[in-house]
């Protein structure tokens, strides 16, 4: 029993080292609804719209620091996945905290996160983050009005890494990406899951007409 008790002190004790270690995540200062919403996340409370948050990052200054900052975000994000294999635990969640400093709706860091506390025996973090990526998550495909299967009904995106996150829960395999105009404007998918054609459709346009807003400025 004293060996048992042992073991998971030192256990909780590692993990308060590996978290010392780690950069916290960047919250932008910005006066706005994204911003106060990252900060609301960040200390627990995780029972929001997550729809609505993800739309606010389009409308938030950020948004402008993160297009900016997508070569850093990608390099990122390569950077993760060559250390996952080695279980660097305090660079992978270094990084995937730097990655959410960029934006803080990218799920596949959200994951990592939640993977990686779950791992450590970090059950409290690992819950937040898990509760954080599957909101976002439920926010795009649970849409009783989208189904993704026409451009019509095409799930909405606010970022094209949602596009592929999306797919990747799916299990699916891209063969083929084009632009659809049927009922606004798509990214029209064409996939294989467990070696069934599918076609999926993402509704792009509020980050189109976004970006094209802000250049124009």
């Amino acid at each position: 029993m004293k060996v048992k008790i042992l073991v998971m002190t030192i256990a909780i004790i590692n993990i308060m080292i590996v978290t010392s270690q780690v950069e916290t995540i960047s919250i932008p200062k910005f006066d706005d609804h994204y911003s106060k919403t990252v900060d609301l996340l960040e200390s627990g409370e995780t029972v929001i719209d997550y729809k609505e948050f993800r739309e606010s990052f389009l409308d938030s200054k950020q948004f402008r620091i993160a297009l900016k900052k997508s070569s850093e975000l990608l390099d990122l994000t390569k950077k993760l996945y060559e250390i996952i294999p080695k279980k660097q635990f305090p660079e992978i969640i270094m990084i995937a905290k730097a990655m959410l400093s960029i934006d803080y709706t990218n799920m596949r860091a959200h994951k990592i996160l939640r993977q990686t506390y779950e791992y450590m025996g970090d059950s409290l973090n690992s819950k937040k983050y898990k509760a954080i990526q599957f909101g976002l998550l439920k926010s795009i495909v649970n849409d009783v009005n989208r189904d993704g299967k026409s451009c019509k009904t095409a799930w909405e995106v606010i970022n094209i890494s949602e596009e592929y996150f999306v797919l990747n829960i799916l299990g699916a395999k891209l063969n083929r990406q084009s632009i659809d105009y049927s009922g606004g404007i798509c990214d029209k998918m064409e996939v294989m899951v467990n070696g069934n054609s599918k076609t999926y459709f993402f509704d792009v346009e509020k980050l189109l007409i976004t970006k094209q807003n802000l250049n124009k400025n």
